[in-house]
């Protein structure tokens, strides 16, 4: 059934909200570009309304932490059939983009500014040329949400799409208007799925999942090694990926700018800062009484989006930073979980099994 939300009013005599509408479509893109983070708070706008030289423009254009894009199509007064079909086209469009392209894109958006020192301002990293563009999501915005747009949007999802529809209600508060926001599918589903390019380079999944654990000032890689954990945070971006894992499941952990440093079966599911616990020698304790490096976005603590979350891992072999695995050819990617598709990454746990000889190593107590 199409996304609905109902918002009340809080009071002794509690006071439902009466659905409105906008004044006008074009208000929502206004409002998107002088806000973004109506959209989230993980991504960079770097286009609008350019031309595809398909006979038609996009509406948004935006990146992502790992350099991948995200095209962002309003839906306006078209029918489900035809915003669907002309995201997915200009997909093919921005499928294509070279890095000159996208930088001239931008330059066009923010006259005067520079892609690359934006977005390490941004996002707290280099933007890497080799990463730009590996990926793309499709996301449709839309004022109201029919049934026959969610049942193509969530067909097209689970035939490996990264698809997505962002649905905005209004309603009437007086004289103001307010907005809510609903995603229909999970968006974690779909930033997974925007790592994997449907050409013919890509092969089955290997069953082998990768991890960037960006040691630093947020968090610690000795501290990962003597608290069994990989954790990510600081946005849901970064965090949500960690749904991914599963107890039993293998992981290999990559530091970026260092290289990998271990691998891992997991125990446990992601849980949060505040309620994740490790046992100690003396006691069983908050993971955040138990670290000794790193602030692990403490700050956040009662944020469910930006705080740090945490998940449970038995590692089957480590090295110290100094010992990283670093080769010309090895698998990267700045997203926190992932499963790659790419022989390159088939190739590169075939290295590593060999640089960790312990990664099949007995784990008869992962299920306790």
């Amino acid at each position: 059934m199409p996304i609905r939300t109902d918002l009340w009013k809080i009071g002794s005599q509690p006071e439902q909200l009466v659905e409105s509408i906008l004044q006008a479509e074009q208000l929502l893109e206004d409002m998107i570009v002088a806000a973004p983070r109506m959209l989230s708070d993980e991504w960079m706008l770097i286009g609008r309304q350019e031309d595809t030289g398909f006979g038609g423009r996009i509406d948004l254009l935006a990146i992502a932490p790992d350099a991948s894009l995200v095209l962002i199509e309003l839906k306006r007064d078209r029918t489900p059939r035809e915003v669907v079909a002309q995201a997915l086209d200009y997909a093919c469009w921005v499928e294509k983009l070279r890095t000159d392209e996208i930088t001239a894109i931008y330059s066009r958006f923010a006259p005067g500014r520079n892609l690359a020192d934006d977005f390490s301002q941004k996002f707290g990293q280099p933007l890497d040329e080799d990463d730009l563009n590996q990926g793309h999501q499709l996301i449709i915005v839309a004022a109201s949400l029919d049934a026959s747009t969610e049942r193509i949007v969530a067909y097209l999802s689970a035939q490996g799409i990264p698809i997505n529809v962002l649905c905005f209600q209004v309603f009437a508060a007086g004289d103001f208007q307010l907005l809510s926001r609903s995603w229909l599918l999970d968006p974690v589903n779909t930033q997974a799925a925007a790592l994997t390019k449907p050409d013919t380079t890509n092969e089955a999944w290997n069953g082998e999942y990768y991890c960037s654990f960006g040691d630093g000032a947020s968090r610690s890689w000795s501290d990962a090694v003597d608290l069994g954990f990989i954790c990510g945070g600081g946005g849901a971006w970064y965090s949500r990926t960690l749904q991914l894992l599963n107890p039993g499941d293998r992981v290999w952990v990559k530091v970026p700018g260092q290289g990998f440093v271990g691998v891992g079966r997991v125990t446990g599911r992601s849980q949060p800062a505040a309620t994740f616990k490790v046992t100690t020698p003396n006691d069983t304790v908050s993971i955040l009484d138990a670290v000794k490096s790193g602030d692990y976005h403490r700050q956040f603590l009662d944020d469910e989006t930006r705080c740090e979350y945490f998940v449970p891992v038995q590692w089957l072999q480590t090295v110290p930073l100094t010992q990283a695995v670093q080769e010309i050819g090895l698998f990267g990617n700045q997203n926190t979980i992932c499963k790659p598709t790419t022989p390159k990454w088939r190739a590169t746990v075939e290295r590593l099994k060999q640089k960790f000889p312990s990664f099949d190593s007995d784990a008869a107590s992962l299920s306790a």
